[in-house]
């Protein structure tokens, strides 16, 4: 059992790694600011967005990069490159470096699958995971 829990927790602190890693190589400066809407939630104001824009490639259907955005609790489990939400902290969130297309090679949805997202949607994914992401 000490084995398991071992393990699971040099990986958690391997994603955490990559995940400061990642978040060093972008500028958060040019992330919208999060919207000013309070209450937040997935199923309320996020899943409209992820459905317009996200699902074709991370829905029921497919996951590329092992990623689901179709339900919260798929959401917060991440994918094969670990979290892409954390909550409380937006302008770190690896899904927030992808829609605000901080990194061209990671840039949701890619070119050719859609149109960016506006900075109105971007503020509002910002502000649901600085607000706890629920």
């Amino acid at each position: 059992m000490a084995y398991k829990i071992f393990t699971v927790t040099i990986g958690a602190l391997t994603g955490m790694a990559l995940l400061a890693s990642a978040a060093g190589k972008v500028d958060t400066s040019k992330i919208p600011p999060a919207s000013t809407k309070k209450g937040v939630t997935y199923d309320k104001d996020i899943k409209a967005i992820f459905d317009a824009a996200c699902f074709k490639c991370h829905g029921a259907e497919k996951q590329k990069g092992k990623l689901r955005l179709d339900s919260l609790a798929a959401t917060l489990k991440g994918g094969e490159n670990g979290k892409s939400v954390l909550p409380g902290k937006g302008v770190d969130s690896p899904l927030v470096h992808a829609v605000a297309r901080l990194v061209e090679d990671d840039a949701m949805p890619p070119a050719d699958k859609g149109k960016p997202l506006t900075k109105e949607q971007i503020g509002l994914i910002r502000a649901w995971i600085d607000q706890g992401a629920n």
